[in-house]
């Protein structure tokens, strides 16, 4: 199980440098990657950029970014720069993002993502390898002046549509905030349809928030980030199951986040987290393990253990002894 570290700017009244000290921290514990997540604060290439700079050796991962929002040389291009400046391997993440902000951020049409994502994918992959001298875009009279970035590209998925993408175009599969079981399911699908398009299946990754040793802010602002989750399907089956069905009512009526939030105990947190004492988070990682996750990317709660700092320090081992 390898295990890396998202650095991503939560909307609430976190520090909004909160990401780049995540990485920081990271990056001396000796994680082997950083992802910089994208959303209305930081633009991911700009955070993959201040990471890299600030930083010594962790390769690093933009996104994942809406597609909805971005073309594939845009996305490419920004790869490629943050690598240029950088020096360092910069891999770029794809997903469909939500209605809510593809539209209501940036007020972008979010119509047919699944294809849009297969259409990015196909082209992005191939824009990574293209060499210096090599037309910038098929046909275009443009030439590629920058390296390829050099890392990996990532498709989050989680519907048939975006697995399928995945198994044919990525070089890994993004699950966000899932538990054992949901990973097990998803990955016989993979599995199937890696086989479907003759490819060996991509690695499988998830990003999922921990907190060793947790405070009960900690484990409020874990629960606050999965409160968006109760209505989306196979997450709310999955919530009702382990014991929260009025929260999932009550998301379906449309309560708003804080109301759901105040319905949800502290213990739903370890549904699809990592929380506990060191032992227990061990072996909450070995689950994920066997049921067929590659690599953990760890959300460090940051409220109350500013930098997630106990938290990634205690699984720092774990991730050296993994290969992580």
């Amino acid at each position: 199980m390898d295990i890396s570290v998202v650095a991503a700017a939560r909307e609430d009244d976190s520090p909004v440098e909160e990401p780049l000290r995540v990485a920081a921290l990271a990056d001396r514990l000796g994680y082997r990657e950083v992802w910089a997540g994208e959303g209305p604060t930081w633009d991911a290439f700009v955070l993959a950029t201040a990471i890299g700079l600030a930083t010594g050796r962790v390769a690093l991962t933009a996104g994942p970014v809406a597609v909805s929002v971005r073309d594939p040389l845009t996305i490419v291009r920004g790869a490629a720069s943050a690598a240029a400046v950088t020096g360092r391997p910069v891999g770029v993440a794809l997903g469909t993002s939500s209605k809510r902000v593809v539209e209501g951020v940036h007020g972008r049409p979010r119509t047919r993502p699944a294809a849009v994502l297969a259409q990015t994918a196909e082209a992005v992959g191939g824009l990574m390898r293209s060499e210096p001298g090599e037309a910038i875009v098929p046909a275009s009279a443009f030439r590629r002046r920058l390296r390829p970035p050099g890392g990996p590209v990532t498709v989050a998925a989680f519907g048939d549509r975006a697995i399928a993408t995945a198994a044919e175009h990525a070089d890994r599969m993004l699950l966000d905030v899932v538990s054992p079981e949901q990973v097990r399911e998803l990955r016989a699908k993979l599995t199937v349809a890696a086989e479907q398009s003759g490819r060996t299946p991509p690695r499988l990754a998830a990003w999922l928030p921990a907190a060793v040793d947790p405070e009960p802010e900690s484990l409020t602002q874990i629960l606050r980030s999965v409160v968006g989750y109760l209505t989306v399907p196979g997450y709310s089956d999955m919530f009702a199951a382990a014991g929260f069905g009025e929260a999932v009512e009550l998301a379906r009526s449309g309560a708003d986040s804080d109301t759901l939030l105040a319905r949800l105990p502290l213990e739903a947190a370890s549904t699809v987290a990592l929380v506990g004492d060191a032992a227990t988070v061990r072996a909450r990682i070995d689950a994920y393990a066997t049921a067929g996750l590659d690599e953990i990317a760890v959300v460090p709660a940051t409220a109350a253990d500013p930098a997630g700092e106990r938290t990634l320090t205690a699984l720092a081992d774990q991730a050296h002894c993994s290969g992580g």
